[in-house]
């Protein structure tokens, strides 16, 4: 990390601007993040240097929503997750740099369609969006805990299951900011045994935080400017764009 260029560490300091803004305001955005550290850094690596900033993220997350958590949403997601971050950590051990790009890229398409297809489908008048079911929790958990291992890119997928569940969007940030704590944390032992956290990438996220905490304020100013829609559409439009830089 120390011979990494000066335009490398601006590309770093932009990507943790944009951790702070998923913090605190679009989860989604986290997601460009995640590709501008995999398109700087080996990809797989990236995946652990990125790491303890979104940890720190989550705290910033936490203190910002900690009025606005849906404990029992969030106690319905945490279940799954321990089977897909154990599948996760297998697939880091069997895949090269360059199919770990076209995963954390394609995992965000796969997605982002995914969602296009909840809001295309017609809700009816006078009807509320479907909750989802236990199985569908169960699911949800598993892939973000296996997006989260292999790709940091569960922000997608969580994003679905709480627009689903109905919560409005300080609540959503609150419960996200909550889930993506535990999940995080889970995921050092892993990360740690694969070799992916390093002496030369903690100082770095040390270095990035500053950058990490503008982003946060950014992100508590933008979410007083939008409505729930604006919210909604803004996630949507950051995982298709985080997607195609990747696979391009």
């Amino acid at each position: 990390m120390g011979e990494l260029s000066q335009t490398t560490w601006l590309w770093l300091a932009l990507a943790a601007v944009l951790v702070g803004l998923a913090k605190t305001a679009i989860s989604s955005i986290g997601s460009v993040a995640v590709v501008i550290f995999a398109a700087v850094l080996p990809a797989r690596e990236s995946t652990g240097a990125i790491l303890p900033l979104l940890l720190a993220g989550d705290v910033v997350g936490i203190a910002t929503y900690r009025r606005h958590v849906d404990w029992g949403v969030l106690a319905r997601l945490l279940p799954g997750v321990l089977p897909g971050l154990l599948l996760g950590v297998w697939f880091l051990t069997v895949v090269d740099d360059t199919v770990m790009r076209y995963v954390i890229g394609t995992t965000l398409l796969l997605m982002t369609s995914v969602q296009l297809f909840q809001r295309a489908r017609p809700a009816g008048a006078g009807r509320s969006r479907p909750r989802p079911l236990g199985a569908t929790t169960l699911g949800v958990g598993a892939a973000a805990g296996f997006t989260t291992m292999t790709a940091n890119a569960a922000g997608p997928v969580t994003t679905i299951y709480l627009i689903m569940a109905g919560l409005p969007m300080r609540r959503m940030l609150g419960t996200a900011a909550w889930f993506y704590l535990v999940v995080n944390l889970a995921k050092v032992p892993f990360s740690a045994g694969l070799g992916l956290l390093t002496r030369e990438s903690l100082v770095a996220d040390v270095l990035l935080v500053p950058a990490m905490l503008l982003g946060a304020g950014l992100g508590v100013l933008l979410v007083g400017r939008l409505r729930q829609r604006q919210f909604e559409v803004v996630a949507l439009a950051f995982s298709a764009v985080a997607a195609v830089l990747l696979l391009v």
